[in-house]
């Protein structure tokens, strides 16, 4: 089994109801999101997914949270409540397992990791 990643980024800002200390107040984050599959090589391609199949299966969740208050996003059961690194990666997981990943294209979720600074980030794992 081979595992491809794509690296995708987006400004967002956010706050953390009850939080003590400075995340409770309004601010931005530029996140960068690691989105990784797995499978067999095809061998007519040598792929295991086309960079450009994965980026058009993710994107839509970039162009939802991309320039967006978090704490706002009213969709898809984001969790505008409490939107920590932790949560997010939840639901872009729970997303993604909801979409043609597995069943049509025939990979594996294995690995999301969301950066909220450059040495912070939330991370799943399959």
């Amino acid at each position: 089994m081979i595992t491809v990643v794509k690296e995708f980024k987006f400004e967002a800002a956010h706050h953390l109801p009850g939080y003590d200390g400075l995340c409770a107040n309004l601010h931005g984050h530029s996140y960068r999101l690691l989105a990784g599959v797995s499978g067999e090589i095809n061998p007519n391609t040598g792929m295991v997914l086309d960079f450009k199949t994965l980026k058009k299966v993710v994107q839509p969740i970039i162009d939802l949270l991309d320039h967006s208050y978090l704490n706002k996003v009213d969709k898809d059961n984001f969790p505008c409540e409490m939107p920590t690194a932790e949560n997010m990666v939840i639901w872009i997981v729970e997303t993604l397992l909801n979409s043609v990943l597995e069943d049509e294209l025939n990979v594996d979720l294995e690995l999301i990791r969301l950066y909220e600074t450059d040495t912070s980030y939330a991370e799943w794992r399959a």
